[in-house]
């Protein structure tokens, strides 16, 4: 760990199996949904993938630590945030595996090359306007959709994706409907559905959504994941998820 340094307020935080990520209270931490996508993303030996909106690079960096002979180029708008990304993926040892760009997923398409195997991404659940903003316009930003849409990112996804290309996202079930309509109005087609609650017997909180450009009408819906039993503790699901079980 004697290859970076860290900034104030900054800390490496553990995430198994040999891996570090650099956190800073400031921004928005990673959370569950972060690492359930990252899981429930699928990606062969040597494809190519974006992260749209990467944040510190955990997607990217849980990919790579899962799958080899991968490469994934991760977005971010937030220059403190990508430069930090930046210094996680060296902390690694991913760079031949990693690459984070600083910039605006909405013009993703004029500066990474198309054909990509997949696109990933976590985006903002919340509206613009909607709900009570935080002081902290780092946090708004990855909260609500201050500075991308979900139809720019799925529209983003589109160029981006080669034909055949799979979009994976993690998002909130009330707004299902809405994402499965922008993703069919730009020729991403819903395959596979899982949803995500808390606790057995809750409703679904969440949804992971996979779509292929350019494929035919059909979608699978799996079974519900939960993530906690009733006595708080995590569900054999999850805990192979969070790799505390091989």
């Amino acid at each position: 760990m004697d290859n970076v340094s860290l900034k104030e307020n900054e800390k490496i935080e553990d995430l198994g199996h040999g891996y570090y990520i650099i956190q800073n209270p400031l921004y928005f931490p990673f959370g569950t949904d972060a690492i359930l996508l990252a899981d429930f993303a699928r990606l062969e030996q040597g494809e190519r993938a974006v992260d749209l909106g990467t944040g510190c690079g955990i997607i990217p960096i849980l990919m790579c630590a899962r799958t080899r002979g991968i490469h994934i180029t991760g977005v971010e708008i937030q220059q403190p945030l990508a430069e930090m990304a930046k210094r996680s993926v060296v902390l690694n040892g991913l760079e031949k595996s990693i690459e984070i760009l600083e910039g605006d997923l909405k013009e993703a398409a004029k500066y990474i090359k198309p054909g990509a195997d997949a696109v990933i991404a976590n985006p903002p659940y919340e509206k613009a306007g909607t709900g009570k903003e935080s002081p902290n316009a780092h946090l708004n930003i990855a909260k609500r959709e201050v500075m991308c849409t979900l139809e720019d990112v799925v529209k983003t996804a589109s160029k981006l994706l080669r034909t055949g290309g799979r979009f994976y996202l993690i998002h909130r079930t009330e707004r299902l409907p809405e994402l499965m309509e922008r993703m069919r109005r730009y020729s991403v087609e819903p395959k596979r559905v899982m949803l995500v609650s808390q606790r057995w017997g809750e409703a679904p909180n969440f949804a992971l959504v996979e779509g292929r450009k350019g494929a035919g009408e059909g979608a699978k819906f799996l079974p519900t994941l939960a993530l906690y039993e009733q006595d708080g503790s995590y569900t054999p699901e999850a805990k192979k998820i969070y790799r505390m079980e091989d």
